[in-house]
This record gives C-alpha cells, structure tokens and sequence, in this order.
C-alpha cells in the first residue's frame, strides 16, 4: 500500500456501527472497520476519526424536546461510540486517543487541538468525540471542523452509498451518481452529502471530501491509496 494522504478525518455514520441491528453496537461490524484502518496506520497514515450518535439517539427525530438538551444526549451518544472504536482499535494493536468536545475527565481527554496533532504525530489514532461541544451542529460540522484544526488532507465521509446522487438511489433507480463536484454545486443543488454549515466549512478552507461507501471497509484503504472510489468534493 503506497498512501496518497499522509493525515486523513474519517468520518464514521452511527448507525453504522450498529450493522444488522435496529440500534447499539455491533462489535463484529465494527471490527470489519477497524482493520482497514490499521492497515493504514501501519502504512504510516496519520487517522482522526469523528464520529455520529445516530445507532443511540438522533436530537432532530426527539419531538417537543429542549432541542439543546436533545442535542446534549446525541453527543454523549458520539462518545459511547468512540470508547467502542477505541477498544477494538487497541483489540488490533493500535495506539488510540479519545478526546470529547465536552469535559469528562474520567473518561476521556478534553479536545485540545495541539495534543491531538501530537498524537497524530507520533502515529496514534485519535477519535474526536461529542461533536463540536455545541447544539445545534451536526457530527458532519464537527468532521469538517476537526479535519480544518489538525490540518487533515481530506475528509473521507463513509457511508452506506457509493457516493454523491442527484437523489436518493434506494427509491429513484434512474438516479445519476457524480464522479466530482464542487462544494458549491453541492450547496446551489441542496444534495444532501452533508449538512450546509458543514458544506461551506469546506469550502471556505479549501478541504478536501471524499463520499464513498463503507459496506466494503477496504475502500478505506483503496481511497488513502488514492484510487477511484465514490465522489470527490472540492472548490
């Protein structure tokens, strides 16, 4: 494996992780992740990793509730997620670092933008939990942020979908899938790719987005080593 990006922010769906099951954690699947990601470490990629809460709790589905309070249960969600990724990462033989948005200190590190690139560094994983510490901003504006502050070289968004349609494959077949897009055709034709804050994020610091599906994980592997996969974002 020849790395085409030295420093990646791989972008993790819950639910995801939660393979088969309508909710939690299904740690088999989570393996099948993990092992591409450590090939990757050991090829001496730099990996970040942020991840959603959507396998334990999604704020905009909670009704009449306190959006903000919502919000603050579909972070602590993104950090039991974190500790499951940690754990098997560390199972395969990886160095991993937690750090959440919002202090518990017990558990694990606080976010701090210097501490995470030196773990980068030194060839840790670091998996970026509780989102941007704030309501109201999606784990997809939290991946955008995370990769700008540690100076990524890309997102890679891995998702259930080989990449960017016009509209929704599952229930339009006649749907046209894009090979490369700029964030702002992205933004003018509404795709729903990511979340517009997270969308201009990107754009107005030039970073990188790479959409590709994540039921085979070894397109982990294929997109670091800069083959075509999914859809590439970019200005």
């Amino acid at each position: 494996m020849t790395p085409k990006y030295k420093r990646i922010l791989l972008k993790l769906s819950g639910e995801a992780l939660s393979g088969d099951k309508d909710m939690g954690l299904d740690f088999e699947r989570i393996a099948k992740y993990c092992q591409p990601i450590k090939e990757c470490v050991d090829a001496g990629v730099e990996v970040g990793i942020v991840v959603g809460g959507g396998n334990f709790w999604r704020g905009r589905q909670s009704g009449q509730m306190d959006r903000t309070r919502a919000d603050q249960m579909g972070m602590l969600a993104t950090i039991i997620n974190a500790l499951g990724i940690c754990d098997v990462l560390e199972q395969l033989g990886c160095d991993v670092r937690v750090q959440t948005a919002i202090h518990m200190n017990q558990i694990a590190e606080p976010f701090i933008r210097n501490k995470a690139v030196r773990h980068l560094e030194k060839g840790r994983v670091v998996v970026f939990a509780a989102g941007t510490g704030n309501p109201f901003f999606s784990t997809d504006s939290a991946a955008a942020l995370r990769a700008i502050e540690v100076d990524a070289d890309i997102i890679f968004k891995a998702t259930m979908v080989d990449g960017i349609y016009d509209s929704d494959p599952k229930t339009n077949p006649n749907a046209k899938k894009y090979d490369t897009l700029t964030f702002r055709e992205v933004l003018d034709k509404d795709l729903k790719v990511m979340d517009a804050t997270a969308a201009a994020l990107c754009r107005d610091n030039n970073m990188p987005l790479l959409v590709f599906n994540l039921e085979n994980p070894e397109n982990i592997v294929k997109a670091v080593s800069g083959e075509t996969v999914g859809t590439i974002v970019h200005n």
